[in-house]
């Protein structure tokens, strides 16, 4: 019999608190620096804390990894219960979580750990976790349940659409959609994360016409593969992601729908007003 595995992964996941404690998920929260002051993401600061205070910032937020001991500390807990980990973190292009995470892997062996670049973030990013978590729970290996996390890849995807590149231009996280901040006032931008980093799709005229491209694009996507399961996220537009969830939702009768904040740190890097579609299909 293969050992229990435990899921770990960082913040930006922000996969909604019932599925955290539903799969037991152990969650290491990247770090919010703001002036003087520093906050774990999602654990001292809130997305609604956060964007309000955003609203009216003279200083704005940085973020960074959370610390190898953080995740070493979870490790040490997991392997003392008896359990193999998996770790899924966010794209290594767009953070160094992924390095810090393997480096807390030394001092312990080697066979009990894994660590896997999702290559993404957001709910694309919790759908992998959520997966391999799924497999842990059927009784899979650590080696098996490693593969169904890579293997998600493949069949997952997220859109979204922002209110202004400017976050995204300031943070370095933009990849070819740079070539657009220069017109960013006068379009609503149509993204996805390809190759690990934010990349451009579409430029669109209005956000009505954005949010509605954004659902044509993922239903394109998902076509006839089943099961689907879709994720709207949102940075303090609430509204605008159910109208998404609720509109993809119609056409593609997703077996999973839910709604999740974009955490702090990546609405750092987004900025409010940023809303995405998250999808896995097939697997």
């Amino acid at each position: 019999m293969p050992r229990p595995v435990a899921l770990v992964t960082d913040s930006t996941a922000y996969i909604p608190a019932d599925l955290v404690a539903r799969y037991d998920i152990r969650v290491a929260p990247q770090v919010l620096i703001w002036g003087e002051e520093t906050f774990r993401d999602g654990v001292d600061i809130t997305p609604e804390t956060f964007y309000r205070r955003l609203a009216t910032a003279k200083v704005l937020p940085k973020s960074t990894q959370p610390a190898v001991s953080s995740f070493a500390a979870i490790y040490d807990a997991l392997l003392a219960a008896g359990r193999d980990v998996l770790v899924v973190v966010i794209s290594s292009k767009m953070s160094g979580t992924y390095q810090a995470a393997l480096q807390a892997r030394e001092g312990f062996p080697a066979e009990a750990i894994e660590v896997v670049d999702s290559r993404t973030t957001a709910m694309e990013l919790g759908f992998h976790v959520l997966a391999a978590a799924r497999a842990a729970e059927a009784g899979a290996s650590l080696a098996e349940c490693k593969a169904v996390a890579e293997k998600a890849q493949q069949y997952s995807g997220v859109v979204l659409t922002v209110d202004t590149l400017e976050f995204l231009h300031r943070g370095g996280r933009i990849g070819g959609a740079s070539r657009w901040f220069g017109t960013a006032l006068r379009i609503k931008p149509v993204l996805e994360v390809r190759d690990g980093l934010v990349q451009p799709l579409e430029k669109i005229r209005t956000r009505r016409r954005a949010l509605a491209r954004v659902v044509d694009i993922v239903v394109e996507r998902i076509g006839q593969q089943a099961p689907v399961r879709l994720a709207a996220l949102h940075a303090n537009a609430e509204e605008d992601a159910r109208w998404l969830l609720n509109q993809a939702s119609a056409r593609v009768s997703p077996d999973e729908a839910l709604v999740a904040d974009v955490s702090p740190v990546v609405g750092t890097h987004v900025g409010p007003g940023t809303v995405a579609l998250a999808y896995m299909a097939g697997m």
